[in-house]
């Protein structure tokens, strides 16, 4: 099967109640279409990146009693795992699907991260287009708009994300459901192969920093 886009219908699993019933939907409309989606983005991912990549999709598998209210595939240079290293993220909301260049909570190199972007901070800035989105916690829809934050907002957010354990920070797109490229496959893996490309010099960065 080749990626055909996603619909209304794979945002409406999280409307179904209860634990069960949404990971059956999660599990049986949404990850068959992570796993085509990865599949597509991987190699040219790796091509970027200069390093071989591997795709992960969320289990949830620490779940027990609350439903997931959203969901998400990575691409990481580790194959273990991702969540303590520089990724690229797709993932649903009930209303809106993200694209990020994660940077989250467990990175052990956080610190050092932050730093080196606080250090560059200008190019940093004029790598991010104006109409990408940042956020600072990836449990949560929140989302500043780039374009409004200047040069105090950036510094202020980068040390946050370097002083505060819990703040993330996360580049990138957020489309709402309703956003027709989303129906298109190709389109649509295009518009993330592009996201990632952009994004490419931020994540090499961080990976450099993550191993200074």
């Amino acid at each position: 099967m080749t990626f055909q886009g996603f619909t209304q219908a794979d945002f409406d699993v999280f409307h179904i109640p209860g634990l069960e019933g949404r990971m059956e939907g999660i599990q049986g409309r949404i990850q068959p279409k992570f796993k085509e989606l990865g599949d597509a983005l991987v190699e040219d991912t790796a091509v970027l990146a200069g390093d071989e990549m591997f795709l992960h999709i969320a289990k949830h598998a620490r779940r027990t009693v609350n439903a997931p209210v959203d969901t998400w595939m990575a691409i990481c240079h580790n194959k273990r795992g991702y969540k303590q290293y520089p990724h690229f993220q797709v993932g649903l909301f009930d209303d809106r699907l993200f694209i990020w260049l994660a940077l989250i909570y467990e990175l052990p190199h956080k610190q050092a991260i932050a730093e080196s972007f606080l250090k560059q901070v200008d190019q940093v800035r004029s790598l991010i287009p104006d109409d990408y989105v940042v956020s600072f916690d990836h449990m949560k829809k929140d989302a500043a708009a780039v374009a409004d934050l200047g040069d105090k907002e950036w510094k202020a957010a980068l040390q946050r994300f370097r002083d505060v354990k819990k703040v993330e920070l996360l580049i990138g797109q957020n489309l709402p459901s309703s956003s027709p490229v989303l129906q298109n496959g190709p389109q649509f893996i295009e518009l993330v192969r592009s996201t990632i490309q952009t994004l490419m010099p931020l994540y090499l960065l961080a990976r450099s920093a993550s191993a200074a």
